[in-house]
């Protein structure tokens, strides 16, 4: 390898990782620094250890479901918590390798080390200096932690995956992804869980039907949303952590958890020293091309703010790739439909356009809903329900978004997300036949619009 390099990559996680080898199947000769583990947040403190948990949490309600069935358990169903952080630990100490592996048969070195620029085209790892015509900052983020008195005593979703056993009572601040998939999470293995968010409804970005059911089936899992609320200060006394709400109310825990979203982690780059500009929140700023403000550098994934997903921080990382290295420059992402989905309990997914965005916008909108009780309910005795909506242009009978809330709402989803970037029309759903006896088949048998929820 010589001594200038076509691209060096700093930051290990899925955007890095994918730009650093598709770079290097085009031939471009690559570096990839990464201080951590392989994989980034996703891999190591994020969507797989976190789905994982998830796993193990659904078996607390499954055990509650077997009685309808004629299941009788002989005894109270016992979980070792430190026994699924082994086995989780051990899953993702393989997929660190894999990660690895990838990348050495792709003919990309790995540099262990924190990496900082210290000129436009070359990156300093220790004692050890590489340079390259091109650089990508791919750096991903790192949790965000209130700003108030006694905010030290926070523990974040990073601390979470090193917990060696489940706390009796949580208080978490934030009413995101992170914050109701943790909540979720804890309580169906046993701990009594508080919720507080600052506005009205939880999972602010996503439609209000949504958000409304969302929180009326948390509560029934026996989660306590503290909504409209904020957490002023956070004290010590003996043992416990007690929370102070705006409203006065004191709520005691072993674990005071912030899930009040992520932030680029960008600090110790040396990008104001080589002229690249950040926003406010820090976040990297970059053009249609991934640009930066300096030339010869570029960034993607969470350290760009844009889109705050896994999925789209690979396409990112590809494109980048296929513009500098492929002789693509026509390559390009689309931010438009991204199918989403929360793995809490009820777990929510989404693709297109809310109710709310479709009306901002000024589409004429017609509206679908089916509120309905998922038939295994109806002999496991559980009184959750489902919800299924369709957002539907009024002028083109395009369906312009669809969600869903309850069991597999994500595998749900993923399949209609296809259809929607197709362009898939309302009378086309209605043309579609439906899988009986299934709960997806409730959006190709939508019939008769409903007036808005919230209206």
């Amino acid at each position: 390898m010589s001594d200038l390099l076509d691209l060096i990559v700093l930051g290990g996680g899925s955007g890095g990782v994918r730009a650093a080898r598709i770079a290097a199947g085009f031939g471009a000769r690559v570096a990839l620094i990464e201080a951590k583990r392989l994989g980034g947040t996703c891999v190591n403190v994020g969507c797989v250890p976190k789905k994982l948990m998830v796993y193990g949490a659904s078996f607390a309600e499954h055990f509650r479901e077997a009685a309808g069935f004629g299941w009788s358990l002989p005894m109270q169903p016992q979980h070792d918590w430190a026994a699924l952080v082994d086995r989780r630990e051990a899953e993702i100490a393989r997929l660190n390798q894999v990660y690895r592996n990838l990348l050495t048969s792709s003919g990309v070195r790995i540099v262990e080390g924190f990496g900082r620029l210290i000129a436009p085209d070359a990156v300093a790892v220790g004692r050890l200096t590489l340079r390259a015509r091109i650089i990508l900052l791919a750096t991903g983020g790192r949790p965000k932690v209130p700003a108030i008195p006694g905010w030290e005593l926070y523990s974040t979703s990073d601390d979470f995956f090193a917990l060696r056993a489940c706390p009796r009572r949580v208080v978490i601040t934030g009413g995101g992804y992170v914050g109701v998939e943790l909540a979720s999470i804890f309580q169906a293995f046993g701990a009594e869980v508080h919720l507080v968010h600052k506005d009205a409804m939880l999972l602010n970005a996503f439609d209000s039907d949504v958000r409304r059911f969302f929180g009326e089936q948390l509560r029934l899992h026996g989660i306590h949303i503290h909504a409209g609320h904020t957490l002023e200060r956070i004290d010590r006394r003996g043992d416990d952590l007690i929370a102070t709400l705006d409203d006065g109310t004191s709520l005691a825990a072993d674990l005071q958890l912030a899930a009040v979203g992520r932030v680029p982690a960008t600090e110790g780059l040396g990008l104001e020293e080589v002229g690249v500009e950040t926003s406010p929140s820090g976040a990297i700023l970059v053009d249609d091309t991934f640009q930066t403000t300096c030339p010869g550098i570029y960034a993607v994934g969470d350290c760009v703010g844009r889109v705050q997903l896994t999925p789209v921080a690979l396409a990112e990382g590809m494109t980048f790739a296929r513009r500098l290295f492929g002789g693509q420059p026509e390559a390009c992402v689309d931010y438009d439909l991204i199918p989403t989905a929360v793995f809490a309990t009820p777990e929510v997914a989404t693709v297109g356009l809310s109710e709310d965005e479709a009306r901002h916008r000024g589409e004429l909108c017609v509206i679908f809903r089916s509120i309905f009780r998922p038939m295994k309910n109806t002999l496991s005795g559980l009184p959750f329900q489902m919800m299924v909506k369709l957002v539907v242009c009024g002028k083109t009978d395009r369906v312009l978004g669809l969600h869903v809330v309850g069991p597999d709402a994500g595998e749900i989803v993923q399949g209609f997300a296809a259809a929607m970037r197709a362009g898939i029309t309302k009378a086309q759903l209605d043309a579609t036949l439906g899988i009986h006896p299934t709960a997806a088949e409730e959006l190709v048998t939508l019939r008769s619009p409903v007036p808005p929820m919230h209206g």
